[in-house]
């Protein structure tokens, strides 16, 4: 093996593929570099349009509160109307049943009165 001699050629193509795997791996590097800086970009971008789109949901919310919150308020000065409604029915019904009552006694004192006039003709 102390005479063991290369061809040019086999040396020459040996040393074009380590040319060429060294330029093979220098662009890989340079594209997966790349592609780390595009994707802290993408995820720096990512946060800001979250944190926009969470501002934006939180006032859209907000304001739906305060339509909900008007909402009820309404309701309760619907319920407060409906109570007095209520109550004022109540009072004429008491009433209605009072001169009902009335009228049945008036009816019984009368009662006699109109069989003796009826009688008298």
């Amino acid at each position: 093996m102390e005479n063991f001699k290369l061809p040019i050629a086999i040396v020459a193509a040996m040393g074009a593929q380590l040319a060429g795997g060294v330029w093979y791996m220098s662009q890989q590097a340079a594209t997966i570099s790349s592609l780390d800086e595009t994707v802290s970009q993408l995820g720096s971008r990512m946060a800001i349009e979250d944190n926009i789109n969470l501002k934006r949901d939180v006032q859209s919310n907000a304001g739906e509160l305060e339509d909900v919150w008007g909402e009820v308020d309404d309701l309760w000065d619907e319920h407060a109307s409906l109570a007095m409604a209520i109550n004022e029915i109540n009072k004429i019904k008491q009433r209605i049943a009072l001169i009902e009552n009335d009228l049945k006694y008036i009816g019984r004192d009368h009662d006699g009165m109109l069989n003796r006039e009826g009688g008298m003709k």
